[in-house]
């Protein structure tokens, strides 16, 4: 019985888990792409920052997305 309850625990961390990094992922996403294509799509926000540190920063959130989308779909956090 007590197993039970663990195993039921750890699948509802795990749903919660990766449903942050699946939310997390769609902002830093969504952050990329503004500061990538922001001229572009004619979105004007306050830019303290060169246009060169703009597009390397969007990269790095485009970057870090992809790696929060991979874990969220792969669920490997207890291993």
């Amino acid at each position: 019985m007590f197993e039970d309850y663990e195993k039921k625990k750890r699948r509802q961390i795990v749903f919660m888990k990766s449903i942050l990094d699946y939310g997390m992922g769609a902002i830093f996403l969504l952050v990329g792409v503004v500061l990538l294509f922001g001229d572009k799509l004619n979105i004007r926000y306050g830019s303290y920052f060169d246009a060169g540190a703009e597009k390397i920063f969007g990269g790095i959130c485009l970057v870090y997305a992809t790696w929060r989308f991979y874990r969220g779909y792969k669920k490997n956090y207890f291993r």
